[in-house]
């Protein structure tokens, strides 16, 4: 029997979970806000109500403002919505042998070994949305597939709280017709890359040579063409000791405007580190990723003399590795932050004035 892989993703999290607070703010507009309400900030998340207005996470305040001007705007209770998640991912790990968190709301479930079909793997995945639900009265959605990838699709294709069963025989019939949008990691610049090659759904890239897309993407065309044929052999798996903690996210616009990109980089940095700290873990690397507009790659680095947890640390650090191209002509398309070698937070960590 092939896999059967479950990736459970929770409906509208942050905002949800602003919901289930505030019983006043049930089918209300909600956006929640990184950063002051007034100023540089950013949309961190939003409601199905808001999204019907066009309101989009990481889209300027302003920008939401004028969209959606009724909203109820929440500033980001990271501590509230890390709490939450810890519950969620023990209910979920409880239902498995092999368990992958792949963010504060979504994770894989591997459960070839607990069920004996699809059918038995819905009845789980109705079982998990329920006790969900009861415990944290939240609703989330469900794909089921034979492999990563398909099941991170099918997850989103009845948003919110809907199951989606893909079988290997029905994978083609699924994916083909799609929108090469909805492959994990295409965004909007890629997809426009793609339709010049006149690529517009999933079915498009199976039908060009994979040579063609090698030569345009590299490596990256190799992976696009394996999973739009629904090829994802990625083992669920969870390591004991979490190698990295990162975040990544395409811009709305290729710029080479720093303030635009500044201000995108601050909820990312905020969101590491509290991953560091929801994981008492200390780091000692703090690497950056910028990707431009032709998809050419960099990524820069800085090992500090000790480990620390500092929010500050990686705030200086971060600004002093983008230093190297703020002068760089290309605009930039897609950013990111990683935190490495790390190690638990056993003793007390030195102080801040060593690093500076």
């Amino acid at each position: 029997m092939s896999r059967i892989i479950l990736h459970v993703d929770m409906d509208s999290f942050y905002a949800s979970i602003e919901k289930r607070e505030n019983s006043n703010l049930e089918y209300q507009p909600v956006i929640v806000v990184q950063g002051p309400k007034e100023g540089r900030s950013v949309v961190a998340a939003c409601s199905y109500e808001a999204r019907k207005y066009g309101v989009i996470s990481g889209m300027p305040l302003q920008t939401a403002k004028k969209l959606c001007p009724d909203a109820t705007y929440k500033d980001a209770n990271h501590d509230l919505y890390e709490e939450t998640s810890s519950r969620i991912m023990d209910i979920l790990r409880k239902h498995t042998d092999k368990f992958e968190k792949v963010s504060i709301d979504e994770a894989y479930l591997d459960v070839t070994s607990r069920v004996n079909n699809y059918k038995e793997a819905e009845k789980m995945s109705r079982k998990i949305k329920h006790i969900i639900k009861r415990k944290e009265k939240l609703t989330s959605s469900i794909g089921i597939a034979p492999n990563k990838t398909i099941a991170k699709i099918a997850s989103a294709n009845q948003k919110p709280d809907g199951i989606t069963i893909v079988t290997p025989e029905k994978a083609k019939i699924f994916l083909n017709p799609l929108p090469v949008e909805k492959l994990p990691g295409v965004g909007k610049k890629t997809a426009q890359e793609l339709r010049k090659l006149g690529i517009k759904t999933i079915l498009d890239i199976i039908e060009k040579p994979k040579v063609i897309l090698v030569e345009r993407f590299g490596k990256n065309g190799v992976w696009i063409w394996n999973i739009a044929n629904g090829i994802d052999e990625t083992p669920v798996e969870e390591s004991e000791d979490v190698k990295s903690i990162s975040r990544e996210i395409t811009l709305e616009e290729d710029t080479n405007n720093w303030m635009i990109i500044y201000k995108v980089l601050n909820p990312i940095i905020v969101d590491v580190h509290r991953r560091t700290e929801s994981e008492n873990l200390l780091f000692r690397t703090i690497g950056i990723t910028l990707t431009f507009e032709d998809f050419h790659k960099i990524t820069r680095s800085k090992t500090l003399q000790k480990h620390t947890s500092s929010n500050q640390i990686i705030q200086e650090n971060v600004r002093q590795l983008l230093k190297e191209f703020q002068q760089e002509p290309k605009k930039i398309r897609h950013v990111g932050v990683r935190l490495s070698n790390l190690k638990p937070k056993e003793v007390a960590e030195p102080s801040l004035d060593k690093y500076i």
